[in-house]
This record gives structure tokens, sequence and C-alpha cells, in this order.
């Protein structure tokens, strides 16, 4: 299986966005993703422990920066059922780490630099626990796992275009809140999946606000009150979202294929926060847009890109 088959069995979706992007992009982003799903193959595994799961994120990053070998990742998830697409990544990390010597120095570096960081991060979350206090805890939680790819795409941006080197200042706070956008569309669209692995990242002061607990948020008789910190949620995505499409809009009209890449997860984005808007089943199963709907959004933008 080569770079680009492990990224579609991963990825339905940012496949598309990323297989669009000129070549030297392409390369550059597939890698990036790769070496991010490593990551959160390793934080998402159901079983693997915190302990564990912090231990193997900063060898990751170690491996990345290339003071250690890939081996030692794949010899220590050698338990793991490589018959999870994402389990299989991480298992041919050296492949991956083959990948990433290939694309041009200064972009090798970006990529290790923001990995290497996220990685910490994660493992930070991991130490830290599976419970969110306040919004500014989330955020953080949010910008170590999304918020930093906003930076390290913004930095590939800028190397490939002149134009969006001149603004990539600007352009810097807006790619982190891009981020933060799609991982709060995450988190709303994986809320079950999420607390039946342990973790629950709406913050506490979200369900106070209600009188509920995180346990009481998946009562089926706290329906209501569940569905107004749902709504809470979405509205704080959608602010988030709002910042992605300022970022789109700053970026050259001349590089099409880059806007599309960033408009592409945007609007599957806003799909998903529609879908979820006072619908319950938010609580009881992941929400998901259907490939028709994929589809649908990919065609029409492409004819209103400019």
């Amino acid at each position: 299986m080569n770079n680009y088959e492990m990224l579609r069995n991963v990825s339905r979706t940012f496949s598309l966005s990323i297989e669009q992007l000129p070549p030297v992009l392409r390369d550059t982003v597939t890698v990036a993703y790769l070496l991010f799903r490593i990551a959160d193959c390793i934080e998402d595994h159901s079983a693997i422990v915190a302990e564990r799961k912090a231990h193997l994120l900063r060898l990751w990053g170690d491996i990345v920066t290339g003071s250690k070998p890939a081996s030692d990742l794949i010899n220590q998830i050698s338990d793991l059922d490589d018959n999870d697409p994402e389990v299989y990544v991480a298992c041919h990390a050296d492949r991956v780490m083959q990948f990433l010597n290939t694309i041009p120095e200064q972009l090798r570096n970006i990529l290790t630099s923001h990995v290497y960081e996220t990685s910490q991060g994660m493992a930070r979350w991991q130490e830290q626990g599976p419970f969110v206090r306040t919004e500014e805890e989330m955020d953080d939680y949010m910008h170590q796992v999304a918020g930093r790819v906003g930076y390290l795409l913004t930095d590939v941006f800028s190397w490939y275009s002149p134009a969006i080197c001149k603004i990539r200042e600007q352009l810097m706070p807006l790619g982190r809140e891009f981020g933060l956008a799609l991982q709060a569309v995450n988190i709303i669209r994986g809320l079950r999946r999420d607390y039946e692995r342990g973790w629950v990242f709406v913050p506490a002061t979200y369900f106070e606000k209600f009188g509920l607990s995180r346990e009481g948020f998946f009562d089926k008789k706290n329906e209501d009150k569940s569905m107004s910190v749902i709504n809470l949620l979405i509205t704080k995505a959608k602010r988030h979202l709002n910042d992605g499409l300022t970022y789109i809009t700053l970026l050259p009209r001349t590089e099409r294929r880059i806007r599309l890449f960033c408009v592409w997860p945007l609007l599957f984005a806003v799909k998903t926060l529609a879908l979820s808007r006072n619908n319950s089943e938010v609580l009881a199963s992941e929400t998901k847009i259907t490939r028709h709907q994929v589809k649908n959004i990919v065609l029409v933008s492409r004819l209103l890109c400019f």
C-alpha cells in the first residue's frame, strides 16, 4: 500500500482536498496528515492506557525529529491489530518517515517542528486527564491537536506562494482558529464515541450552566438541557468557522487549489453542524455527512470557487 492509499484509507474527505493540491503541496500535506494521524492513532486507541499513550506520543515526537528510529514505535505497538487503517499507518511509521525525507528540506523542517509540538501537547493532555473544566481548557486541547495544524499549513502555503508569504502574520492566528473550528465540530460529531472511551471534551462550565453533570448529559431524561449544551458548542464552533472563512477569503484568488483545499473541510464542517443542531441523535451516535452530500459540496464549490 502506497502513501496515498494509506491516506484514502484513513480519511475519505481530507484525501479529496489534499489530492487536488499542486504536486509539491500534495506530497507535503499528505505526509503531514499521515504524521499527525499516527499521533491521533496513539491518542485515540482504546487498548492503550493513558500512561502508555503519553510515552508513545513523546517517542513519536523524538522519531519525527530524527533522534530515535521509527522501529522503536513499531516494536512497541506490535500488539495492536493493524487491520485498523490508523494502526496500519502507525505500524508503517518507517515508510511515512521515508516519505517525509523526500520533500524539500525547508518543508521537512516545518513539518517536524509542528508535529513534534503537537505530540508533546497530546502527551500532556493524556497525563492531565479525560475532562476539561473550562472553555479555555477546551481551547488548549483543541490547539494541541488542531490549532497547530493551522500553523503548519500556513507555513507550508507561505513557503509555496510569495503572495501568501506576504500576509503570513495576518493568517497565522486565523489558521489556528480554523483548526479549532474543525476540531470543535469533531468534538460535537464524536460526543458519544469519546464518552464511551472515557473522554469528555465539553467544558464542565457548559454542563453546570444547565444544572447537568457529565454523566447526566447523556441521560435521555435530560435531553432538552443536553441539547442546550450542544447549541452552546455549535455557537462556539460557528465563531471559529467565521475566522476560518476569513482565512480563506484572504488567500489570493490565483491560488485556486489552495482555496479549494481549505473550502471543502469548512463546508463539510458547516454541513455537519447543520445536521447536529436540534438533533438528539448527536447524543446517541456519531453525526456524519453522507458520501452523496460530500460529492454535492465538492461539485458546487468547484463551480463557485472564484
